[in-house]
């Protein structure tokens, strides 16, 4: 197939109706249909608020859509991807016991079993079959929530997509639920090109076979629906004959995806009124919503969103993403939807799309905002508020009440803000996207008429301090006359180990005005130039840190910032981000008692990186880790407990250096799918180690 002119917004809207509809079923998953009609009558928008949650949370359903979906640029992006890899992005994403998945127990949780196997060497499939893990395990939910991205990949292509999540779901799944991932992924891939529902459904189920459950299911919910439009009266049907008293486990696949068609179908393609539906029947209503709207925002496009109540605005596109890439945790909706657009594209052969030069924060499709807000705790403020419906592709700051003492701000996250540090649930593991040294960029504009009186346009960012608290850092800023237009260019000051927070512009006038301020792009680039772990007070510059580690603890002394054990394997404490190319990286190291402690650059995962390691055989080794370990070089260095090294290990294009206590012991060019980007992180195999401050810079010239 062809690649529809309008792929991008249609994924961007996939993507967003992703997200909102699990916002909008997360605080009563589980809740049964009469519990929910009883509470709320219908569920008709957000009640987070009603039932004291928050509405952006970390979400397996997120957190694993966006992430295994990795496993296509990681393998090249090529349609030979095989389950095995998929079960190896696995174990590269997840923190056992920590990330995107529900941590139940081996048999009670059937991706934690899954990821049990996987990580005992049984690889997919068979680490999700049904002779492996029994046909009640096999046959729950997941195996659908994750898939979406799958569909979206394949545009026009229902065949590709199912062929893709059968792959996918089968690290983790058999049987039915194979089936039900197929048809999620199938109908969302022909939703780029096809709305008739009935056409829809044909395609998606002429892909599964004809004597399984799910088949015969969707065939009795399509007469019911024929039948009787009263969603209710079909709700209950599907109660009778598929509801959870008809199959084992905490959530099986049969009676939700029931409720996935049952929504579609009485939901008439209307989004409201669909997502209203598939919430009100209750049970996984998370899973089941999300992928509603995922496939009624491809189908329908970012018009329908528009529709009935805001569904975007409380959003502003936010959601995270909490795995082992800790830079990867603050995210949006755009970003992910471009990753998504560009891994088909690839998968097409076509050249990947960058809007705005690769700006981060582009704004290029309608309504996006990235999310950027008004910042809570600047005082005094003016009144802000953001508007992206131009169609110039540029967020408007539309202003008013600013003049002397009194400006406005606006800024989008880097790093968790302390609330959604305190989240339950999921959780979240993350590292700030912005980091001292790089270069920030952007371009600020007004209309001739935009503006009652010049305005000061400048940069700002607010970083962590010694108490936890968030400090205002001013950056460059200009006057913008009436239709100006001005680039800014900030490159950011050390923060002395804390964490930067938040990104944005301030906007403030000497005489009180109102007007609109284009935020047309903002971006950077670059490698940091910072000091890790030298931070005297306060808890957030330890939280910039992923723990891919049994325990690692923050200590006082100058030679023990961090004490990292781990019990068996190999553990990383990491941090950074995965566009990181060119630097150097330096701790001080004194293994206690371990197989070996170093240091990794380029690190894209617990088992993607670059490493060197002082090991207790008395070898030092340049080590890569990419579908298992392998030496790149060693020489001899007698392993001293309790000794101090100095580490360094340098990486430029495809040559890896590394030496120790100032002595280049090794000078690699590694030519074999080499490791081009990516974080740091601190080492420690089978034992206990201290590590010193971590400095990181960039290479010159």
């Amino acid at each position: 197939m062809a690649i529809p002119p309008d792929y991008a917004e249609r994924v961007y809207a996939g993507v967003l109706g992703k997200i909102i509809g699990v916002y909008l079923g997360r605080p009563f998953e589980g809740w049964s249909y009469e519990a929910l009609t009883r509470r709320f009558g219908e569920i008709n928008y957000y009640v987070h608020d009603q039932l004291g949650a928050p509405l952006i949370v970390t979400d397996d359903d997120i957190s694993g859509t966006f992430t295994f979906l990795r496993a296509l640029p990681d393998y090249g992006n090529t349609l030979t991807l095989t389950p095995p890899q998929i079960g190896q992005t696995w174990l590269n994403y997840l923190i056992e016991k920590k990330t995107v998945l529900w941590w139940g127990g081996m048999g009670n949780s059937t991706e934690h079993t899954a990821f049990l196997r996987l990580k005992h060497g049984i690889k997919a499939p068979e680490s999700g079959s049904i002779a492996t893990n029994g046909k009640v395990v096999a046959e729950q939910i997941g195996a659908q929530i994750f898939i979406d991205g799958w569909g979206m990949v394949s545009p026009g292509d229902p065949e590709q997509a199912a062929d893709l999540a059968r792959r996918a779901a089968s690290v983790s799944h058999d049987g039915e639920a194979i089936y039900g991932a197929q048809v999620v992924a199938a109908l969302e891939a022909q939703a780029f090109v096809e709305s008739d529902f009935n056409r829809l459904l044909d395609t998606a189920v002429a892909l599964i076979p004809k004597d399984s459950i799910l088949f015969r299911m969707i065939a009795d919910i399509r007469a019911w629906h024929a039948a009787e439009k009263d969603w209710h009266k079909t709700r209950a049907q599907i109660a009778a004959h598929y509801g959870y008293d008809k199959y084992g486990g905490n959530c099986h696949m049969i009676p939700n995806h029931a409720l996935i068609i049952h929504a579609l179908l009485h939901g008439e393609g209307d989004f409201q009124k669909s997502l209203m539906i598939v919430n009100t029947c209750g049970w996984d209503t998370d899973c089941n919503s999300g992928n509603v709207g995922c496939i009624l925002g491809i189908r329908n496009g970012l018009s329908a969103l528009s529709e009935g109540p805001d569904w975007r605005g409380p959003v502003a596109d936010r959601l995270y993403l909490p795995t082992v890439d800790g830079g990867r945790c603050v995210t949006d909706a755009v970003s992910e939807a471009l990753t998504i657009v560009n891994i088909g594209r690839a998968l097409q052969g076509a050249a990947p799309i960058a809007p705005k030069e690769g700006a981060r924060f582009h704004f290029t499709f309608p309504g996006s905002v990235q999310g950027f807000h008004a910042p809570e705790g600047l005082l005094p403020q003016g009144t802000l508020t953001f508007s992206n419906a131009s169609g110039q592709g540029r967020l408007d700051l539309q202003f008013t009440h600013v003049g002397p003492g009194v400006p406005v701000y606006a800024a989008t996250a880097t790093f968790p803000s302390p609330e959604a540090l305190k989240m339950g649930g999921y959780g979240i593991l993350a590292s700030p996207t912005l980091s001292p040294g790089q270069t920030v960029r952007a371009t600020l504009s007004a209309e001739r008429t935009a503006l009652s009186e010049p305005t000061a346009c400048g940069l700002f960012l607010r970083a962590y301090d010694a108490e936890d608290k968030l400090r205002l850092v001013a950056g460059p800023e200009v006057a913008l006359q009436p239709g100006a237009r001005h680039s800014l260019q900030w490159r950011i000051p050390d923060m002395e180990g804390y964490p930067i927070a938040e990104i944005g512009v301030r906007l403030r006038s000497d005489r009180f005005a109102q007007g609109t301020v284009s935020l047309e792009s903002l971006t950077w680039d670059g490698a940091p130039d910072v000091t890790l772990g030298r931070t005297p007070g306060g808890s957030m510059w330890r939280r910039a840190w992923v723990e891919g580690i049994d325990r690692a603890e923050a200590h006082g002394g100058p030679l023990e910032n961090f004490r990292l054990i781990q019990d068996e394997g190999t553990g990383l404490l990491l941090t950074g981000c995965r566009e990181w190319s060119d630097y150097q990286v330096s701790v001080s190291l004194t293994p206690h008692l371990a197989e070996s402690a170093g240091l990794c650059a380029r690190v894209q995962g617990m088992k993607r990186y670059y490493a060197l390691r002082l090991c207790r055989d008395g070898r030092a080794r340049l080590t890569k880790a990419l579908d298992g370990d392998k030496t790149l070089a060693e020489a001899d260095l007698p392993l001293v407990f309790g000794r101090t090294y100095a580490l360094a290990l340098e990486v430029a294009g495809n040559r890896i250096r590394g030496s120790v206590d100032g002595a280049l012991l090794f000078d690699v060019a590694d030519s074999d799918r080499p490791l081009i980007e990516g974080g740091i992180a601190l080492l420690c195999e089978e034992g206990r180690t201290a590590a010193g401050p971590v400095r990181i810079h960039g290479l010159k010239g």
